[in-house]
């Protein structure tokens, strides 16, 4: 795991070493084992490294065996013991036994699409010294970031925002559009970034820079369609060989190991994978909160005690927002997913006992395991309800109060209620907004109300119903959380929070064979009836406790509302109502009223809170201190 970078000149000047250096050391945190910097007629090349595999010989930047291609990456290859072999048939030469090498030896021998053999998380630029071509990579999900830039003379990429604001042609321009993203989705959706001159490498796609031109393409998605033959208890055995396949060869590493344990379904069948495969107790990790209803740490003990793991806890308290700072600054640009907070001081936890953690990540994307599949389900009869009756059931639920509790009735119903008012094309796209158009609206400023008024953030989500290439409803939602919520909010978030602390994470439920196995799998089998991941709890039953399976879903949540209404209610006026934070975006008397009615407990704001005030925070970051 470490921080890539790199400069490609477009006028045949070298690039300048000084810059590399101070590139790589803005991102000294994602490798503080080493670092390294090439220099090539027109390419420079930075590599910081965090050290998880052959502890010896792993520097980078890495070439082939007479020098012509070179390699910066970051990431772990989990097959590249069984390429290897064929490689040296081949008559090509390892003088390390990385990962890394065999990624320059299967593009020596199969080009840009040697994507398509690599079993893991990555994101890696290759120079072409002969061909005077740069070539970039992602991985499928989109674990490992990459971003990018063209200047008049130069592209430059890094894997963090900040390394490349190292360079001084780069124009800081803010990308407003951005902004009026991040509102609605909580994060700055790919390709764009908060900066207007620089982009993401989307997940699933290669670049090739040649000639002064570039060109993208994606080389992966998930297909729900054919589906599998097999029968329920066939695909039952298959689902554990390949999970436990996939908990195998993330386990491979030089340096101690652990996991994320939350008392979910999916870190707990990560933790019993694991304990069937190693020869020592499991090292298990987890976060819990005063507030009883955010707090799963119960659950937690049982399955540690289930596996008789190594377990350790820790509590987040309101005092946790002091490091909010210092979040702002590893994540680069505004975002606003709340559980970043514990899940940054989860891997600080972990870190202090291993280097490398497992966790139980996108298995509510692979089998179903989000209530929101459910209630989206459950609009069907709803809609055969008269408008008139609907309105009216609406405008009831408007008079309650929403409480902070994590499972309030009220805020789900009105959610419901407001989600039903959209076109139905619409609706999913309501459950993960933050700000709706509607409310944008009401606290933009005029200026900002103008420039915003045709463009539509539900587009950016609503496209991805199109391509899914199903017309099965819950597989298609299936895809459009593969792409879109999974890769840009849940994959930036457990990246940034554990690479601050120098920590890799490994994610079983994202290998991609499980996941194109489970598109297979007919959607009946992953949401039956009311019961969510069905077919991977059926999988995992006398493996994990029945306390486990049968619990309802918690998430990985933050009590906001409780400490926006009581310990924080004056540091979110004091931050947001200050001069400072009039930067012309919002109508601050809005702001007023969004935080009183919060605070009035008559609607629970707390998201739209946080995500304004990580917008600030941001903003005295990156743009006031530059």
């Amino acid at each position: 795991m470490c921080g890539i970078c790199g400069k490609l000149t477009l006028d045949g000047t070298p690039p300048q070493k000084d810059l590399l250096l101070r590139m790589c050391d803005t991102m000294r945190h994602r490798g503080p084992d080493d670092e390294g910097v090439y220099i090539g007629k027109n390419i420079g090349l930075g590599h910081r490294r965090l050290s998880i595999i052959d502890l010896s010989t792993g520097h980078q930047p890495l070439s082939n065996e007479d020098g012509t291609i070179w390699i910066v990456f970051n990431g772990e290859i989990y097959n590249f013991l069984e390429l290897r072999p064929n490689l040296t048939n081949r008559g090509h030469r390892f003088k390390t036994k990385t990962d890394t090498e065999t990624v320059i030896h299967l593009y020596e021998e199969y080009g840009v699409q040697c994507v398509q053999h690599l079993r893991g998380m990555f994101a890696f630029a290759i120079w072409d010294e002969k061909k005077k071509r740069l070539f970039l990579a992602r991985d499928r999900i989109g674990k490992k970031p990459l971003c990018y830039a063209f200047t008049k003379n130069s592209f430059i990429f890094a894997s963090e925002l900040k390394a490349i604001l190292e360079d001084s042609d780069i124009d800081r321009q803010i990308n407003l559009e951005a902004i009026h993203h991040y509102l609605t989705y909580q994060c700055v959706p790919s390709p764009m970034t908060i900066f207007a001159q620089i982009k993401k490498l989307p997940p699933a796609h290669i670049m090739v820079v040649e000639n002064g031109k570039m060109e993208l393409e994606r080389y992966w998605r998930p297909e729900y369609i054919p589906k599998t033959s097999l029968k329920e208890p066939e695909i039952i055995e298959h689902i554990l060989e390949i999970l436990k396949e996939a908990t195998r060869i993330r386990l491979i590493s030089d340096v101690p190991l652990g996991a994320f344990l939350s008392g979910g379904i999916d870190s707990s069948a990560t933790v019993a994978m694991m304990s069937q495969l190693m020869d020592k107790p499991v090292k298990t990790f987890s976060i819990g909160f005063p507030e009883a209803s955010f707090n799963e740490l119960s659950f937690a003990r049982v399955v540690a005690d289930r596996f008789k793991t190594e377990h350790y806890e820790f509590i987040v308290k309101p005092d946790a927002l002091d490091i909010l700072p210092k979040i702002v600054w590893h994540y680069d640009e505004p975002y606003s997913d709340s559980s970043c907070i514990p899940t940054y001081y989860l891997s600080q936890l972990t870190k202090q006992h291993v280097t490398v953690a497992l966790n139980g990540d996108g298995g509510d994307e692979t089998f179903a395991g989000y209530e929101r599949y459910l209630a989206y389900k459950l609009t069907s009869c709803y809609e055969k309800v008269p408008k008139f009756i609907r309105d009216g059931i609406f405008a009831f639920l408007k008079a309650f109060p929403e409480s902070s509790s994590r499972r309030d009735f009220i805020r789900g119903a009105k959610r419901f209620a407001e989600v039903m008012a959209e076109p139905s094309e619409r609706r999913y796209i309501r459950w993960l907004s933050i700000f709706s158009n509607g409310l944008k609206d009401k606290i933009y400023s005029e200026e900002m109300k103008e420039r915003m008024k045709s463009i539509d953030s539900v587009e950016i989500v609503a496209e991805s119903f199109k391509r899914s290439g199903t017309n099965d409803l819950l597989d298609t939602l299936l895809f459009v959380d593969t792409m879109n919520y999974l890769p840009e909010v849940l994959m930036v978030k457990v990246d940034i929070a554990s690479m601050a602390h120098s920590l890799e994470c490994r994610s079983p439920f994202l290998d991609h064979k499980l996941v194109e196995f489970a598109a297979s799998i007919p959607s009946n089998l992953k949401l039956k009836g009311k019961k969510t991941k069905y077919i991977l709890k059926k999988a995992l039953s006398g493996i994990l406790p029945e306390k486990i399976l049968n619990r309802g879903k918690m998430g990985f949540g933050v009590p906001l509302s409780f400490w926006f209404r009581e310990e924080l209610k004056d540091y979110a006026r004091e931050l947001l109502l200050c001069k400072k934070a009039d930067r012309g975006y919002f109508e601050q008397k809005e702001i007023k009223n969004l935080l009183e009615e919060h605070i009035s407990g008559r609607v629970n704001h707390s998201y739209r809170i946080f995500s304004l005030i990580m917008l600030e925070l941001w903003h005295q970051t990156f743009v006031d201190k530059r």
